[in-house]
């Protein structure tokens, strides 16, 4: 498999197990920040490399009435001072080619939205800015159909990938994790992420607005890296029950510490088991 930098950050092959986390989109800049100083606190005494999360615009939200963010500029200037002053890398995601250069002056990886990843432009747009690229497989594709994504970003001269599997649609309003898409995605050679709290979302569960069964969390998070993963995507608010987007899906920093501890202690086994076999 090959192995990516995401600054000091090592991801896939024999590299430590490696957390994406942070609010689902930008709210009030100062909560943002405490937000991601309290994650850093957190994996930096469990020793697991960090890269924060959150978006600037969240653009295929149910509803026209629904919170979107603050913006590519104002958005991109508070990831900016997260990353300057906690000296970590940043990811957060693009919905439209225009956004790439601009978003590229400060992300280290640009993340391609899942209901957009067969959006040849904005996919290859993204690429040649020669970040790293997060491919968040669609719901409504194959894991096989991800060769097609890999294919449109290495046409631009980028191999710094990795894939994010965040479920599949099951019926209406539903998703499923089928944990062989892992195994099925790493055939790729790139690394693969789990994501956990996107994938116990019910879309457009609420009417206006997704639902989730965030209480399935932890369970799936345990299956991912016991199946093999390089590494977790989660969602983290201080108060889901009040977040402008992904509130039912999304846990508090006390439910992310106890799935991190779990996570690497699977990983960990795993990966001793494999060196004494």
């Amino acid at each position: 498999m090959k192995q990516i930098k995401v600054r000091n950050i090592k991801i896939g092959s024999s590299a430590p197990f490696v957390l994406i986390a942070g609010p689902c989109v930008i709210e009030d800049p100062k909560d943002c920040f405490d937000t991601a100083v309290e994650i850093q606190k957190m994996t930096k005494s469990l020793g697991i490399p960090f890269i924060f999360k959150s978006s600037f615009d969240k653009a295929n939200r149910s509803s026209i009435k629904s919170y979107r963010g603050p913006g590519l500029v104002k958005g991109l200037k508070v990831l900016k001072k997260i990353k300057d002053e906690l000296r970590v890398p940043i990811l957060s995601d693009i919905h439209s080619p225009q956004q790439a250069k601009e978003a590229a002056k400060v992300l280290d990886v640009i993340q391609i939205p899942a209901f957009l990843c067969r959006q040849t432009d904005l996919v290859v747009a993204a690429a040649k800015t020669g970040k790293v690229i997060n491919i968040k497989k669609g719901q409504f594709l194959a894991p096989w159909d991800v060769a097609q994504i890999i294919k449109k970003i290495e046409s631009a001269g980028n191999n710094n990938i990795f894939i994010t599997e965040r479920g599949t649609s099951f019926g209406y309003n539903n998703l499923v994790s089928d944990f062989r898409s892992l195994v099925i995605l790493r055939r790729f050679g790139y690394p693969i992420i789990y994501d956990a709290t996107h994938s116990v979302q019910l879309p457009g569960g609420k009417g206006t607005a997704s639902g989730g069964e965030k209480h399935f969390v932890s369970y799936l998070s345990r299956a991912a890296v016991a199946v093999g993963c390089d590494g977790l995507f989660v969602e983290v608010h201080k108060n889901p029950k009040k977040a402008l987007s992904d509130g039912p899906n999304m846990i508090t920093p006390k439910e992310l510490k106890t799935i991190l501890v779990q996570a690497i202690g699977i990983d960990r086994f795993l990966r001793s088991f494999r060196i004494k076999k």
